[in-house]
């Protein structure tokens, strides 16, 4: 992982790994190449029993499937974050949608 990023890159990385808390927001929003589902992989990893961590996500456990393209690798992904987890669904309409009406009008 680390052979691909820079100095600065590395730096902020390694303070992420040492994070007592992080916040992941919109995870899984963009399908991810191979090389990136590794990297996320091995981030998840090191951190699933050192720190906490919030997730959100408006994608479905089988989803990741799709977004990742690999079934191991979202199955070991999805292994790490729900293992001592307590999921919050929430439905309904965007509440940033519902405040911008008037800019779709």
């Amino acid at each position: 992982i680390m052979k691909d990023i820079t100095r600065s890159a590395r730096i902020e990385y390694n303070k992420l790994l040492k994070a007592n808390l992080l916040v992941i927001d919109d995870i899984m929003m963009f399908a991810l190449e191979k090389k990136q589902a590794v990297q996320l992989f091995h981030f998840i990893n090191h951190l699933h029993e050192k720190a906490s961590l919030i997730i959100t996500t408006n994608k479905s456990p089988q989803e990741w499937v799709k977004m990742l393209d690999d079934e191991v690798i979202a199955t070991a992904l999805l292994d790490r974050i729900l293992f001592h987890c307590e999921v919050i669904r929430l439905n309904g309409v965007s509440y940033r949608l519902e405040n911008r009406k008037t800019i779709f009008n």
